[in-house]
């Protein structure tokens, strides 16, 4: 081996040992390195502890402990199961490391009574989530949980017009807030405080740009986002992580009558920091608000794809804005609880696997069935795929 061989090569293993990326691999003879390993992540939104499933493997009245509880033993399972010959990235190879999950709310659902309280749905969800969750990235550690606030979570600290027991109570809001934020005083169910104390954050990982927001992107978490973008390339693609879905519901807004405050007879839910403009009721329409999304969506076409939870289903679609003059990826993600099929069809559960080619530009994200025989421990099946590119869009 030349000389300019070795050093390459010394060059290229002292390289791969500071930086822990033992998938990135190095050729013989220092000229031909392998590609980077795929980031890859498991998405799920509204687990919603508190509620129960009026059936599930063979039980009735099934509570969200054990349906989780089930849903993590696949989850943890990924590592060794074979991508399906679907047309997408990686097809036919063990799904292997993971970067994260993420997961992006309801985590409680609503204390309504007979509801238990958002502290005793959060104490079941670190012990499923936080505390069960085995997945590690490809440098062998944790693979760590992004938390992202649902409606639910946020109602459960603010107070709703129906009556919660506690009237109101911020554990989860806290938690999340800690956790993700890492704030240097630590917020409590008693010191959190939503109107301070929003969740936004961003994560840069294998030139991939993910952001997790604060419910939708309001014009508060606009004009996060802009500061936050600022200093990521205009070619760096950006993937965004939220609740609610861009056809944001009229209801999350904060009422526009009289005080603007939450009320019996308004219904509106304050969990977002405009006012809704379109009406003064909860049926009109929030065109106004796509609006103003729609036109920060122009201004930053390098946002390339939206992760969502709330609607209960899988589907992968794109959205066109109220106008029909946007074109942004959807990806929305089913509940193990409340799901819109698979609240009464158990087979269709289902969370994301998504996998990311980077020196491709392109993302698959694959329907994982992770309950197809309704029996405890069957292996997983899949159903819907969807590949994207990860180029900046045309609109």
């Amino acid at each position: 081996m030349s000389l300019k061989s070795r050093l390459t090569t010394l060059a290229c293993f002292a390289g791969v040992l500071s930086l822990g990326l033992g998938a990135l691999g190095c050729a013989g003879s220092g000229t031909n390195p392998t590609p980077p390993a795929p980031i890859q992540f498991v998405y799920t939104s509204d687990a919603h502890y508190g509620i129960t499933r009026a059936t599930f493997q063979g039980a009735t009245t099934v509570n969200a402990q054990p349906v989780h509880a089930a849903m993590i033993g696949r989850i943890n399972s990924l590592p060794t199961v074979t991508l399906p010959l679907d047309g997408g990235l990686h097809q036919g190879q063990l799904v292997g490391a993971m970067n994260f999950v993420a997961m992006t709310g309801d985590i409680a659902n609503r204390s309504e009574v007979p509801i238990q309280s958002s502290a005793a749905s959060w104490a079941q969800f670190k012990t499923d989530y936080l505390d069960g969750i085995t997945l590690k990235n490809a440098s062998g550690q944790a693979s760590p949980i992004f938390l992202a606030p649902g409606n639910h979570d946020v109602s459960n600290a603010i107070g709703y017009y129906k009556t919660m027991n506690p009237l109101t109570d911020a554990t989860v809001m806290a938690e999340i807030y800690n956790r993700m934020m890492s704030p240097s005083s630590l917020r409590t169910a008693a010191t959190y405080n939503y109107t301070n104390d929003k969740v936004n954050y961003s994560k840069d990982i294998g030139g991939v740009h993910f952001v997790f927001v604060n419910m939708w992107p309001d014009s508060g978490v606009r004009a996060w986002l802009d500061t936050d973008l600022r200093s990521v390339a205009s070619t760096t693609p950006v993937i965004l992580f939220t609740h609610d879905q861009p056809e944001v519901e009229s209801k999350h807004f904060t009422n526009p009558n009289g005080v603007h405050d939450i009320n019996a007879t308004d219904k509106f839910e304050n969990l977002l920091v405009d006012q809704l403009a379109d009406g003064l009721t909860i049926s009109a329409p929030s065109t106004l608000e796509q609006t103003a999304f729609v036109t920060w969506l122009k201004a930053h076409k390098n946002v390339v794809a939206y992760f969502h939870g709330n609607d209960n289903v899988n589907s992968f679609r794109t959205y066109t804005g109220p106008a029909a003059d946007i074109s942004l990826p959807v990806f929305q993600v089913d509940s193990p609880m409340k799901g819109n099929v698979s609240g009464t069809t158990e087979t269709k559960l289902s969370f994301m696997v998504v996998t990311i080619d980077v020196a491709a530009k392109k993302l698959t994200a694959r329907e994982c069935l992770w309950n197809p025989t309704a029996t405890f421990g069957a292996p997983v099946a899949w159903g819907v795929v969807k590949t994207i590119d990860l180029v900046p869009r045309a609109n």
